[in-house]
This record gives C-alpha cells, sequence and structure tokens, in this order.
C-alpha cells in the first residue's frame, strides 16, 4: 500500500464520495495519534501536537499553513502556549475526504521532519 504522504490532494467538490471506512481505519492504523471526532455533525480528523512553549507552536502552525496552501486544501488550527491542535475534515462534503487522509499524514510528517523549537 502506497503511504498517504506520497499521494496528492485532488479537486474535491460537492458530491465528491467521503473516504471509505477501509481508507480512514488503514489511516488510523498507521497513524494512531489522530482520532476521529464529530463536531457539528461532521467526522473531523484531530490531533494535538505538544510543543515546549509558543514560538515552537506558533512556528508549526506556520508549516501547516503553507503545505495547506501549496496541496490547496486548509485545516482548522488552534494554536495555544505549547500545543497546536490541527483538524482536518472536507467542508464541500462535510465529511471526511481521502484528501484529509493525505493532509494529516503530511501534518505528521511535518511534525517529524520539524526542529523542536525555532532558530535564534
Amino acid at each position: 500500500m502506497v503511504s498517504f504522504t506520497e499521494l496528492k490532494c485532488e479537486v474535491c467538490r460537492v458530491g465528491a464520495p467521503p473516504a471509505s471506512r477501509e481508507e480512514i481505519e488503514a489511516f488510523l492504523h498507521e497513524h494512531p495519534m489522530w482520532t476521529v471526532e464529530t463536531a457539528d455533525g461532521i467526522p473531523q480528523l484531530v490531533r494535538l501536537f505538544p510543543f515546549p512553549n509558543f514560538a515552537s507552536a506558533m512556528a508549526f502552525a506556520i508549516r501547516v499553513g503553507e503545505l495547506a496552501e501549496r496541496e490547496g486544501h486548509h485545516p482548522a488550527l488552534l494554536v495555544e502556549w505549547g500545543k497546536v491542535t490541527v483538524r482536518w475534515w472536507t467542508h464541500k462534503i462535510r465529511n471526511l475526504h481521502r484528501n484529509d487522509l493525505i493532509m494529516a499524514a503530511k501534518t505528521d510528517a511535518l511534525m517529524t521532519a520539524a526542529p523542536s523549537s525555532p532558530a535564534p
């Protein structure tokens, strides 16, 4: 199976099929720190990323935003002292799409490649 980080987002339109149960289960098996939560009736992939301080959390949120711009798919980000909560879902279908799995996997890759604190 190809890793989600190796895939690209596709244009998603209203009526696009949501991610299958099998795709979601495979993603969660490969990325166990993510959970599926329902907010306002919409399933969302959610993960909290811990950091040693606010500056590190903010730097990570900026990297996630840059990734989102490159891929054309955008999360909800909550930046707090020492943590960033990332939520992925597809607004157009009010559900999880394969793009959300791809972006969550790429978010994990950013974390493993990212320094723990910004450069002085």
